[in-house]
């Protein structure tokens, strides 16, 4: 192994400095931010074994090397460096001198221990996959209106016209209107896809389609899938970047994999026994409280069976939004229906939320 010269050796220092300083950057916005604890884990053993892969190059003696008065760089700073407007911004920066950082250093060790050079390329890749969850992830919280309250609009359930009915949801404050309608032919779909966006954009409520990807593309709404649906990170590669997805989930893992793989928003459910869709295990309030424990960077809406009958344990185990369809659309009145499970859910919702994306 070649031995490296003085100006070698505080190139690698400033280099390994910036690599273990941007992981530790992003191993921190997993563990304290996103709240997971896998990226942050893989994160943390990346900077470990940068250390152990220095070991071999004498980096030991880089400190003596340092020069911090005589560095020509110190002072120079690109265009907007020192600002960042969001959490995305925050990871693609660290990300981004995590990777030239050890770059750099892949490229001088090959001058001295092509071995040791060899692993930090390991370790580049390594970063690059880790940080493709965190970036997703990151691009995603806080991007969704504050929520309280979804309504399910399903023709067949509606006491109404579901026209007359989507109107009603709207005056009485829904921030989001999900149109569920499984046994309708595409075209039809699209049709009313399309009246949804353009009532709901006239009142600032989000517009989403269940399952039906193709159909939220073409009316420009967002998409609601389930576990067993296309995965959410399929659907991103073929999303715009702004399209709300949302993400049926009933147990931890799949909810820290929504986020993952960039779901703008998840349901957490069957919290109650519903007549809507018959499931044969109910997630229920407890899953509600580890939600809330974990405090996900993007909204919770708690889903199935709920009414203002059963809101209250379901606040208190930290639920700050709900879906509901028969509550609402199933009742004489929709719009009061409405205004009365807001009123039941926003003393709560003024306080900082778990699960709310409000990282």
């Amino acid at each position: 192994m070649k031995h490296p010269t003085p100006a070698m050796l505080r190139l690698m220092d400033a280099a390994a400095n910036r690599g273990r300083e941007a992981l530790r950057c992003l191993e921190d916005t997993a563990r304290f931010i996103l709240a997971d604890g896998t990226a942050a884990a893989e994160f943390k053993s990346i900077r470990h074994a940068l250390v152990a892969a220095l070991g071999p190059l004498g980096l030991s003696n880089a400190v003596a090397c340092r020069d911090i008065e005589t560095d020509v760089g110190k002072e120079t700073k690109a265009p907007g460096q020192l600002e960042l407007k969001n959490l995305a911004e925050l990871v693609d920066a660290a990300f981004g001198r995590a990777g030239e950082a050890l770059r750099s250093l892949e490229e001088v060790a090959r001058t001295m221990d092509v071995s040791a050079s060899m692993q930090i390329e390991s370790l580049r890749y390594r970063l690059y996959g880790a940080a493709k969850g965190l970036q997703m992830a990151s691009r995603q919280a806080g991007r969704l209106p504050p929520t309280i309250l979804c309504v399910l609009l399903t023709e067949a359930l509606c006491r109404r016209n579901w026209i007359e009915t989507l109107d009603a949801v709207l005056d009485g404050g829904a921030d989001m209107v999900q149109l569920r309608e499984k046994d309708l032919d595409g075209g039809e779909l699209l049709i009313r896809g399309r009246l949804l966006v353009d009532r709901c954009r006239r009142r600032h409520c989000v517009p989403i389609i269940n399952d039906r990807f193709d159909v939220a593309l073409a009316c420009g709404a967002g998409v609601h899938v389930g576990q067993s649906d296309l995965p959410c990170d399929e659907l991103r590669k073929l999303a715009p970047a702004e399209m709300i997805i949302g993400v049926s989930t009933s147990r931890m893992e799949e909810a820290r994999a929504a986020v993952h793989a960039g779901a703008s928003y998840i349901g957490i459910g069957p919290m109650f026994e519903s007549r809507t869709k018959i499931k044969p295990r109910l997630a229920g309030i407890e899953y509600a409280r580890q939600i809330a424990a974990a405090n996900l960077p993007i909204p919770a809406l708690a889903i199935s069976g709920i009414t203002v009958d059963n809101i209250e344990p379901l606040v208190a185990a930290g639920v700050r939004s709900i879906a509901v369809s028969s509550a609402v659309i199933g009742s004489e009145d929709p719009a009061a229906a409405c205004r009365v499970l807001r009123r039941a859910m926003e003393p709560r919702a003024s306080q900082t939320p778990a699960g709310a994306g409000n990282p």
